[in-house]
Order: C-alpha cells, then sequence, then structure tokens
C-alpha cells in the first residue's frame, strides 16, 4: 500500500546514545553537512544525571556525496570509537515491515490499519497473525494475509516455530500486539529484542494483571490509563514508550471505565507505533528517550 510519504525526498535517520561529551553536536553536524546533507530534524537531551548524551537527527540524501551503504561505515570508523558513540542509521525508502499479532478484541487493531490505510505511517503491514478465527474478517476488509495460529500452554513451542516460519517469510521489522493474550517465550522475545510493542489496559505499573479496570473500580480511582511498552522477558516490565489517562467519576460502571479505556488504548498503542515507525524511539537502561 503506497503511502502518503512516498513523494518525500529519501532522507536519512540517525540515532545516537554516547558519553557526553563537549562538542559532540558540532562533531555530529560537521559529518553531515560537510557531505552535502540538508538537515530536516534535529532533536537531543543529556541525561546530566549519568552522563549520557542522545540525538536524533535527520537529513536529505539527495546531494550527499557518501553512498547510502557506506554511510554507517563512514560514521563508525570516524565518531564511533572515538567517541564511544552507540548508534544506527535508518532510510525514509526502505519503510519498516510490521506484524500485527490480535487474538478477539478488534478495537486496536482497526485504529491501527486504519491510520495505515490513510497513508499516515511510511510502514508495510505485510500480515496478520492471531491465536483465533473471529477476526479473520479484518484480512479481507483491508486485503492483508490473516494467519490464525491457536497457541496455548501446551502447543506453545510448536506454534512459535509457525509463527517464526511466517515472521522470516515476510521479512517481519517488529511486531505490535493488538491485544494478543498470549505471554510470549523468551526465545520470541529475544529475536525481536525491543521490537515487540505491547499495549496494556493500565496504568503500569499499577494495576497489573487481568482485569484492571475491576481492580481501578473497586479502589475508586479517578483516573485510569493505558500504557504501550516494548515486551521484555520481564512481563509487563518493559521500557515504557508512551502512557496517557482518562478521568473518572463514581458515577462510572465497570462498562463505563472498559469503554473509556479502550479508547484511551487504541490512541496510546499508536502513538508508540507511530514513534517506533519515525525511529524516534532510544532505549537505554530499561527507559526510552523519545525524541518530539
Amino acid at each position: 500500500m503506497a503511502s502518503n510519504e512516498s513523494h518525500r525526498p529519501d532522507t536519512a535517520v540517525l540515532v545516537v546514545h554516547c558519553p557526553d561529551t563537549p562538542g559532540i553536536i558540532a562533531v555530529i553536524t560537521e559529518f553531515i553537512t560537510a557531505n552535502g546533507g540538508n538537515i530536516l530534524y534535529l532533536d537531543q537531551y543529556v541525561d546530566k544525571v549519568n552522563g549520557v548524551f542522545y540525538m536524533r537527527i535527520e537529513w536529505d540524501l539527495e546531494h550527499f556525496i557518501i553512498p547510502k551503504d557506506k554511510i554507517s561505515d563512514y560514521f563508525s570508523t570516524l565518531y564511533g570509537q572515538r567517541y564511544g558513540v552507540k548508534f544506527r542509521i535508518t532510510f525514509s525508502s526502505q519503510p519498516q515491515r510490521m506484524a500485527i499479532f490480535v487474538s478477539k478484541m478488534s478495537h486496536c487493531i482497526y485504529d491501527l490499519l486504519a491510520r495505515y490505510v490513510a497513508g499516515e505511517w511510511n510502514v508495510e503491514i505485510p500480515v496478520i497473525i492471531s491465536n483465533h478465527p473471529n477476526l479473520s474478517l479484518i484480512g479481507d476488509q483491508f486485503g492483508i494475509p490473516f494467519e490464525v495460529i491457536p497457541v496455548n500452554r501446551d502447543n506453545k513451542v510448536e506454534m512459535e516455530a509457525r509463527e517464526f516460519e511466517l515472521l522470516d517469510r515476510y521479512n517481519i521489522d517488529f511486531i505490535v500486539l493488538a491485544r494478543y493474550m498470549q505471554v510470549l517465550s523468551e526465545e520470541f522475545i529475544s529475536r525481536y529484542p525491543e521490537r515487540i510493542i505491547n499495549i496494556h489496559h493500565s496504568f503500569l505499573p499499577a494495576f497489573i494483571g487481568a482485569k484492571p479496570y475491576h481492580a481501578a473500580f473497586d479502589r475508586g480511582v479517578k483516573l485510569i490509563g493505558a500504557t504501550s511498552h516494548y515486551v521484555t522477558t520481564e512481563l509487563d516490565a518493559g521500557p515504557i514508550i508512551e502512557q496517557d489517562i482518562v478521568r473518572i467519576t463514581h458515577k462510572d460502571t465497570i462498562p463505563d471505565l472498559i469503554k473509556k479505556g479502550r479508547d484511551l488504548e487504541k490512541i496510546v498503542l499508536s502513538r508508540a507505533v507511530e514513534k517506533h515507525i519515525q525511529h524516534k524511539i532510544l532505549t537505554y537502561n530499561n527507559k526510552t528517550v523519545v525524541f518530539s
């Protein structure tokens, strides 16, 4: 599916973190401008407590003199070891390929696909994977293969092997769990470090578990929330990407809380996915720096 971003010039995005060093911004920007790049975006942050520098910079490649396939080598040779820089470089002409995992709840996946069809994101969605057939109509509606792999506790190893085969076949870069109600194995998570995005129907770390809205109702809270995070082997404890809240009152019933919560889940998950697509997230020590 064509993206509305396809008419834009090809750009490179460089995301870095390294020990904070005087002049590091000038060093990186000089690398780009001296080689004919036109800087389109720059955002940076310094963690003064730990002395770590973070930056995301994007530039137009039209007149850049270093070939795309050599940029990483050049940057690593010139600055990687000298400044202790950890970095990644991506290109807008090479959109990421995203797989959506879903179970029986449709609110999040419909929101994701609506944004995709509207061309809001420079991404490809070649496959949807589910452990139930309930939402298979979505595949027909959006023209995306919908693969049913009935994972449960007893067959997880076998079924995850089938999922790996599909993910490899479709050359998937990252995965979005759109209310996918299965715990992924450690092997699965290790294959996609910081590339599996989950939505938790609660304002983590509060009210964890399967029924957070019931727990919130019993507690009489005045705010409920949703949290999107990267998946790690520690359940619901991965780096947090996005969170939001909505106010409630004593008049709200549990169904009211669930309805408001689902609206929030859609927004929070889509915000997190968008930041990942735009390469605006950098993880460090189980936390995230999310650039604007």
